[in-house]
């Protein structure tokens, strides 16, 4: 087992906020079904102002928003309209298409923060155009671990002797885990791919010591032990491999070039459905 750094990009949305992106990545496309690992903020925004998504597509995915600090309100073409608050779960299945938009309330536009994490799990080629879904998951509904300094949350997927109510379609694990300095973890048996996102403090994944805001991604051989040097907030996440390589463009995941020009070609044309409650602006498709 050879554990591999991974250094992200921090990439301004604008209004100050500011997203981390650490997958895809040159040296990991993917680790287990994760084909995208971003961490959102933290974020200070000043009155009147807050995260504005406008309504955008996907395809072949599903997205899951996982939050430490604010609120978002999710809104898309099924007709959902969720807040998500810290601990709680919006889980999004794309399948064969879904626009959503991601925006602060307006009650919360008072100079409240943001800051959390959202991931894309390519779906497996057998789900690519299954109809879309969403579920949102309470904080309550999610099973919880305590071990030997570590206090962790299975947000999707087995792990650690628990399995998440989130509905998924291939082996996989998302995990938060919250560390005390000195606790150990061994990374799931059952997984053949694995990865740690440090949010705050600082450990040691299998052979690589990485600190706040680093990533390091594993596969094949004995699961790599996670120890932390520091109280920490490790974000772990993996699976098994993927059933073959995926195209990503813009907002769209699928195992072929030709389901992507098709879907870049619906969105251009309108043949996406609208969101209800926010059907007036829309991110057109990109120009590169």
């Amino acid at each position: 087992m050879t554990t591999i750094p991974i250094d992200g990009k921090p990439r301004d949305l604008g209004n100050g906020f500011v997203v981390r992106r650490m997958l895809p990545h040159l040296k990991a496309r993917h680790v287990g079904p994760f084909v995208f690992f971003d961490q959102m903020g933290p974020a200070a925004f000043a009155d009147d102002t807050g995260l504005d998504v406008r309504p955008h597509p996907h395809i072949g995915l599903a997205t899951v928003t996982w939050l430490f600090d604010g609120v978002i309100r999710h809104r898309d073409s099924l007709g959902s309209a969720v807040d998500i608050h810290p601990g709680d779960v919006n889980w999004m299945t794309a399948g064969r298409g879904i626009v959503h938009s991601e925006r602060t309330p307006p009650e919360a536009r008072h100079g409240g923060n943001l800051h959390g994490i959202q991931v894309w799990v390519a779906l497996p080629k057998s789900h690519e155009g299954i109809d879309p879904e969403f579920h949102h998951h309470a904080a309550a509904e999610l099973p919880k671990v305590e071990r030997d300094g570590a206090r962790l949350v299975v947000i999707a997927g087995d792990a650690f002797g628990e399995t998440s109510p989130v509905r998924v379609f291939a082996p996989m694990f998302f995990v938060e885990a919250r560390l005390e300095k000195g606790a150990r973890l061994s990374m799931p048996g059952q997984h053949a791919e694995w990865g740690a996102y440090v949010v705050e403090g600082a450990v040691r994944f299998g052979e690589t010591d990485l600190a706040a805001l680093d990533m390091a991604v594993a596969h094949e051989g004995e699961p790599p032990v996670l120890e932390a040097k520091e109280r920490s907030l490790v974000m772990l996440f993996g699976g098994a491999p993927l059933d073959g390589e995926r195209h990503l463009w813009w907002n769209f995941v699928a195992s072929s070039n030709e389901l992507i020009e098709a879907a870049k070609a619906d969105w251009s044309a309108g043949r996406f459905p609208v969101v209800p409650g926010d059907e007036y602006e829309r991110i057109p498709l990109p120009t590169y």
